[in-house]
C-alpha cells in the first residue's frame, strides 16, 4: 500500500502497515484522504463515539468537524491535486452547497450537498437503526493544486458536517479506441438530457467482439441493459464520463467476455428495497469477464452477481454510497477475483460471498480498502469452498459488523458451509467491531461464527494488524445461539494494539491455536472465554508459542467487560461455576451438563442410566485455589434420601487431570435441604473441575441439580 492511503487513526494521515516481512494492506489508490478533524476549522469537532445511531459513529475515525453557516474547514494538500471528493453529512430532509477556497481565494464552483441519499430505515432487519448519514461529493477544482497548498469548504445556509477529504491528481481524458463504436454515433445524448438507453443497446449490438465507447459527457440511461456478452464498454476516465441510472446491467445470464471499464454510474437509489434490482450490475456478466477504473455511486448494490460468473475479476473501482452491499458473489463464483478497491459508506456488507444454491469456490478478496460500513461487515464470507481473504484494509465498522466475518450463516437454503482451506492473511482492521444490539454484546474486529452449522472446514488467520477495535480483536461464537462448535482454527502472526476489552472472544465451544500473537495497551483482559450456552461444552486456546501480552483471564462470564474497564477481583464468595461451561460423559433425555450450573436447584443433570461410572466437569475459566463444593440436589421432598458415591478430579489444562478428593459417599437428604459440602485440600488449584459418580442408591445414574465452587472453605 503507498504513502497515499488514508485511514487516520486520531488525527491526520496514516499509512496503515501489516506485520513485518508482509505485503502491505489495502488498495493503490489514486488519491490522498485527509480527516477533517486533524484540518483547521471554526467550526466544532465531534466524536469519537461508537454508539449506534450517532453521526460520529458512522465518521471515518469516529470524528468529524460540524459546520454552521459562515464557518470552515481548511484542508492542507498532501499532494499535487486537481480534484477533491469530500465525504459529509447534512440533516435530514435538507440539501445546500459548500463554498470553495483554494489558498484563501474562492472559486466560482460550489460543492452541492444533500441529504437525499442519507438516512436509511431499514425496520425488517432487527437491530438496525436509521443509518447511512453520510454521502460523497466530487469536483474538478478547475486548476491544479500543490503539497502545503490550502482548500477550505465553507458552510453556507445548510449546517454540514465535514467527514474526509480525498485529493486526487486527475488525468486527462483517454482516447477513443480504433474500431469502437461510440454511443454518440448510435444517437446517445452526451448533455444528459436526452433518454440514451436504445443508442447503448445498439452501440452494444453493433459493437460485439468490439468495443463501445462512451466519450466524456453526461449520459441518462431509463431501464436497464441485458443481452450484454463479448463486448467492452469503456469511457473517458471515471471523472469525465458519467451514466445516470439506478439499474445499469439487468441479466440473468451470459456467455461472458463482458469488460466493463473507466466511467462512472451515478444511482439515483435513495432507499432500500430488496426486491427491487437498484444495482450496477444485477445477475452475471459471464465467464472471463473485468470491471475496472469504475466509479459507482447511490446504488442499492454496487455488483449483485448470481449465475456464472467465472474467473470474473473486480479490480481498482470505487464504491461509494450503497443502501445495502458494495459486492456480493451470491453462490456459484468460481475464480474470482476481487482486487485493488475502494469502498466507503456501504449499508450492509462491503464485500461478501454468499453460497447460496452453490459454494463460492476458489475465489478471494484481495488488497481492497473498505471504510464505513454501516450496517454490516466490512468483508464477510458466508460458506464457501477454498476462499481468501488477503492484505484488505477494513476502517470504522458499524452496528452489526466486524471487520473480517468468516461465517456459517445461511440465511437461505439451498447453503454451502464452509469447506476446505479457509486463507485470511495479511489483513488490517482499523477500529473495527461494534456492538451487536440483537445480542446485546460486541462483534469483534475479527470473527469467526458458526452461526447455522459448525465449522469445520481449515481457517488459517495470518499476519494481522487489529487496531483500535473498540471491543475484541477476536471473536469465536455461534451467533445463532444453537452452540454449534468452531474447529480447526489457527491464528499465526498477530499485531493487537489498544483493543478496548479483550484480545480473544470465545464464545462458542471449539478450539483454537495461537502463535506469535503480541497484544499491548488492552483495555480489560486478555481472554473472555464463555461459550454459550453454557452447557454446549468448552472452547480450547493451545498456546502454540510466541504469544505476549494477553495472558490474562475475564474472571466473570454472568457480565460483559467494559471498554478500559479492567479485570476485577473475583468476590470470595462468589459461586466460581455458575454460568461456566459444562460437559459429561453422558445425560438422559433433557437433564443436560449445563442444568447443573444454571442457578437454578430445581433443575438438574441426569447421567445416562445404568452406565456407572459418569463424570460430570465444569470449565472455570481460570485456574483458581478452590477450597469448597456445595453439590445439591432439587430440594423437593420427592427426591429420596440417597448416598452418591463421588470422586473430586481437577485439572489445568482440560487434558491431563489428577484426583483432589479421593472417591467417598456424599449424602443427599430433602430433610437438610438435598446439599452436601465437600472441603478441598489447600494445595489445589484448578480451572477444571470434574465429579466422577460411581454409584447412586437413589437412582442408577450421577445427579446434580447444582455444583458450586467457592475460595472460601
Amino acid at each position: 500500500m503507498p504513502a497515499a492511503m488514508v485511514v487516520a487513526l486520531s488525527a491526520g494521515l496514516l499509512t496503515a502497515t501489516a506485520p513485518a516481512a508482509h505485503a502491505a494492506a489495502g488498495a493503490d489508490l489514486p488519491f490522498t484522504s485527509v480527516e477533517a478533524e486533524s484540518a483547521t476549522t471554526t467550526g466544532t469537532k465531534i466524536g469519537p463515539d461508537h454508539t449506534q445511531g450517532t453521526l460520529a459513529s458512522e465518521a471515518s475515525g469516529r470524528q468529524a468537524v460540524r459546520l454552521s453557516a459562515g464557518q470552515r474547514v481548511e484542508f492542507t494538500v498532501p499532494r499535487a491535486a486537481n480534484a477533491v471528493n469530500l465525504a459529509y453529512s447534512v440533516p435530514d430532509g435538507q440539501s445546500g452547497s459548500l463554498d470553495v477556497y483554494v489558498n484563501g481565494t474562492r472559486i466560482s464552483k460550489t460543492l452541492p450537498v444533500t441529504s437525499k441519499y442519507s438516512y436509511i430505515d431499514t425496520g425488517w432487519i432487527p437491530g438496525a437503526k436509521t443509518h447511512h448519514f453520510f454521502d460523497d461529493a466530487r469536483l474538478l477544482l478547475g486548476q491544479n493544486v500543490q503539497q502545503g497548498d490550502k482548500v477550505a469548504f465553507q458552510a453556507t445556509g445548510t449546517q454540514v458536517t465535514v467527514d474526509v477529504a480525498d485529493f486526487e491528481q486527475v488525468g486527462p481524458t483517454s482516447g477513443q479506441p480504433a474500431g469502437s463504436v461510440s454511443v454518440t454515433s448510435k444517437g446517445a445524448d452526451p448533455s444528459g438530457n436526452g433518454d440514451s438507453t436504445q443508442a447503448f443497446r445498439d452501440a452494444i449490438a453493433a459493437a460485439q467482439g468490439g468495443t463501445v465507447w462512451i466519450p466524456p459527457g453526461d449520459y441518462r440511461l431509463t431501464s436497464s441493459l441485458s443481452g450484454v456478452q463479448n463486448v467492452t464498454l469503456q469511457g473517458a476516465g471515471s471523472w469525465y464520463s458519467v451514466l445516470h441510472t439506478s439499474r445499469f446491467i439487468d441479466q440473468s445470464s451470459s456467455s461472458g467476455n463482458v469488460h466493463i471499464k473507466d466511467f462512472a454510474v451515478m444511482g439515483e437509489v435513495t432507499e432500500r428495497v430488496d426486491s427491487n434490482p437498484d444495482n450496477f450490475v444485477n445477475g452475471a456478466l459471464g465467464p472471463n469477464s473485468s470491471v475496472s477504473g469504475m466509479w459507482i455511486q447511490h446504488m442499492k448494490v454496487g455488483l449483485w452477481l448470481m449465475g456464472n460468473n467465472d474467473n470474473l475479476v473486480v479490480e481498482n473501482n470505487r464504491i461509494l454510497d450503497t443502501t445495502a452491499d458494495g459486492l456480493n458473489l451470491n453462490g456459484n463464483a468460481h475464480g474470482v477475483r476481487v482486487r485493488g478497491n475502494f469502498l466507503r459508506n456501504q449499508g450492509d456488507d462491503s464485500l461478501a460471498m454468499w453460497s447460496l444454491n452453490g459454494a463460492d469456490s476458489n475465489s478471494s478478496f484481495e488488497n481492497n480498502t473498505i471504510s464505513q460500513p454501516n450496517l454490516a461487515n466490512g468483508i464477510a464470507i458466508y460458506g464457501g469452498t477454498d476462499i481468501a481473504v488477503t492484505n484488505n484494509l477494513v476502517s470504522d465498522t458499524n452496528a452489526l459488523g466486524s471487520g473480517i466475518a468468516i461465517s456459517n450463516q445461511k440465511f437461505l437454503d439451498p447453503f454451502s458451509p464452509l469447506a476446505g482451506t479457509i486463507t485470511v492473511d495479511g489483513n488490517t482492521l482499523v477500529r473495527a467491531g461494534a456492538m451487536n444490539p440483537n445480542w446485546n454484546h460486541p462483534m469483534g474486529a475479527l470473527r469467526v461464527d458458526s452461526y447455522d452449522s459448525a465449522i469445520n472446514a481449515t481457517v488459517n488467520i495470518t499476519n494481522t494488524t487489529i487496531t483500535d477495535s473498540p471491543y475484541s480483536a477476536f471473536e469465536f461464537v455461534s451467533g445463532g445461539g444453537q452452540g454449534y462448535p468452531v474447529r480447526n482454527v489457527t491464528v499465526d502472526g498477530a499485531t493487537v494494539r489498544n483493543t478496548g476489552t479483550v484480545v480473544v472472544q470465545a464464545e462458542a465451544q471449539g478450539a483454537a491455536t495461537f502463535r506469535n500473537v503480541s497484544a499491548t495497551a488492552v483495555g480489560v483482559a486478555g481472554v473472555y472465554n464463555c461459550p454459550y450456552p453454557a452447557s454446549s461444552g468448552t472452547f480450547n486456546l493451545t498456546d502454540g508459542g510466541g504469544n505476549s501480552g494477553w495472558s490474562s483471564t475475564w474472571s466473570d462470564c454472568s457480565t460483559w467487560p467494559q471498554p478500559g474497564q479492567g479485570n476485577p477481583d473475583p468476590d470470595p464468595g462468589r459461586n466460581l461455576a455458575k454460568g461456566r461451561p459444562a460437559s459429561a460423559t453422558g445425560s438422559q433425555d433433557v437433564y443436560t451438563p449445563g442444568k447443573a450450573v444454571d442457578g437454578d436447584a430445581g433443575s438438574y443433570w441426569e447421567s445416562t442410566n445404568n452406565a456407572f461410572p459418569q463424570s460430570w466437569t465444569v470449565d472455570l475459566g481460570s485456574s483458581y485455589a478452590v477450597r469448597r463444593l456445595v453439590l445439591k440436589l432439587p430440594p423437593s421432598s420427592a427426591w429420596g434420601a440417597r448416598t452418591q458415591t463421588i470422586t473430586v478430579l481437577g485439572s489445568t489444562d482440560g487434558s491431563t487431570y489428577s484426583t483432589v478428593v479421593g472417591s467417598a459417599g456424599c449424602r443427599f437428604d430433602p430433610a437438610s435441604g438435598n446439599t452436601a459440602t465437600v472441603s478441598l485440600p489447600a494445595s489445589t488449584n484448578l480451572r477444571y473441575l470434574r465429579l466422577s459418580v460411581s454409584a447412586n442408591t437413589g437412582w442408577p445414574a450421577g445427579q446434580f441439580s447444582e455444583v458450586e465452587a467457592y475460595l472460601t472453605s
